[in-house]
């Protein structure tokens, strides 16, 4: 992940000035300063070591949001869509995997961080992948169900081909 330095700062001020975090000394020869937990700060990172990561409040993904949105707007090829994310998503993970490969994942200390790091990328993309594939299925199940248009509405083809009705004051 890309490290922004100013957010760095601004967070180890808002540590500092919540006594979580003391300076150690002054600064190096470059101006860089050593930090250290505070009691407090060592029970803070003692409950958060020890709290579970809740899932129930999962981040919005733009992927999901832009399937969504393909699937109920008209003139939109959503298996085009579905397939322009699985080759970028594969590009990615054949990336990930020759970095795994390289052997730049040695369990040693801060490798064994990376190597985590860079196998949750890859299961990510693994689920991805198997996502859209299930995306693709629903997707051509749903072409093949009979559907039932509302008296008075219009019916929409939709990327595959079939009708849909129409999202209310929509005109054909």
């Amino acid at each position: 992940w890309p490290l922004n330095i100013g957010q760095v700062y601004t967070t180890l001020a808002r540590l500092e000035r919540d006594g979580l975090v003391e300076p150690v000394g002054g600064g190096d020869d470059e101006g860089r300063v050593t930090y250290r937990l505070t009691e407090q700060g060592r029970a803070a990172a003692e409950a958060w070591w020890s709290t579970p990561v809740a899932r129930d409040e999962t981040p919005r993904d733009e992927l999901v949001i832009k399937l969504a949105l393909a699937v109920t707007s008209p003139g939109v090829d959503v298996a085009q869509v579905v397939q322009t994310q699985r080759t970028a998503t594969l590009r990615h993970l054949r990336d990930l995997t020759r970095l795994k490969a390289s052997g730049a994942t040695e369990p040693h200390g801060a490798d064994l961080a990376w190597q985590l790091v860079l196998e949750n990328l890859l299961f990510s993309g693994e689920a991805e992948v198997r996502w859209l594939d299930h995306v693709e299925a629903t997707l051509a199940r749903h072409a093949r169900m009979p559907l039932t248009s509302h008296p008075g509405s219009a019916d929409v083809p939709d990327s595959a081909g079939s009708h849909r009705p129409a999202p209310k004051g929509a005109r054909a």
